[in-house]
């Protein structure tokens, strides 16, 4: 049986949650755009109610469920393997996009997984470049707060709203040119979310052959540009 937690200690491990999240929201919005605190951020959501909640969310999918259960994580992307598929393949487009951009394909992989909150979070961590790519959404601000429209349009995820939040009022106070596109961005993303399948019930990696076009058109996406 585990130890039940005192009240004391329960406050003590939430004020130190709470620290964490300013600490990012704050370095965040003072405009850096380095992965660290973004890290950081979600490290922390995942030992939130909110993030119960979206977990639960998920549940309520057959598919995401048995996901969840299964704790599904594909091995390390090989990236030189998937630039052997077809060109037109999910698989091609997604190894020669992380190339060209330097992305590491495994940042996520030091993620230990001991909840089904963890585990949700490192699936989508394992998988955020793919959703990228199936959506068309650049890793541009704009592209980045489009995509987590997405993510909440389909289910409450907690670190969505917290970079959305962060990404509309770091761009009100360093880049209010850039407010159209970002809250044009949002509506896309939501819409698109809406309207798709969902992406967290796919096993990508089982189909890295399959053309992009097709995916798309399975989850009745309507990819960005």
């Amino acid at each position: 049986m585990s130890k039940e937690i005192s009240q004391p200690e329960l406050q003590r491990r939430l004020h130190h949650q709470l620290l964490i999240i300013l600490k990012a929201h704050c370095a965040i919005l003072a405009g850096d755009e380095g992965l660290q605190p973004v890290g950081e951020l979600s490290s922390a959501l995942v030992e939130t109610q909110a993030f119960d909640l979206a977990v639960e969310h998920l549940k309520g999918d057959p598919a995401c469920a048995s996901l969840i259960e299964q704790r599904h994580m594909a091995p390390p992307h090989d990236l030189e393997q998937l630039l052997q598929c077809p060109q037109d393949s999910l698989g091609y487009a997604y190894a020669s996009s992380i190339k060209a951009q330097g992305f590491d394909p495994d940042l996520y992989s030091y993620l230990e997984i001991d909840s089904d909150a963890s585990y949700v979070e490192a699936r989508l961590g394992q998988t955020h470049d793919i959703w990228h790519i199936v959506t068309g959404f650049d890793t541009s601000p704009a592209g980045e707060l489009g995509l987590q429209a997405l993510h909440l349009a389909q289910f409450p995820y907690p670190l969505a709203t917290m970079l959305i939040a962060t990404g509309l009022m770091s761009g009100t106070l360093l880049a209010p040119e850039a407010l159209p596109a970002l809250l044009e961005a949002l509506c896309r993303g939501w819409r698109m979310g809406s309207n798709a399948k969902s992406l967290f019930a796919q096993k990508w990696e089982a189909a890295w052959e399959k053309p992009l076009s097709q995916w798309r058109s399975d989850l009745g996406i309507q990819p960005i540009g």
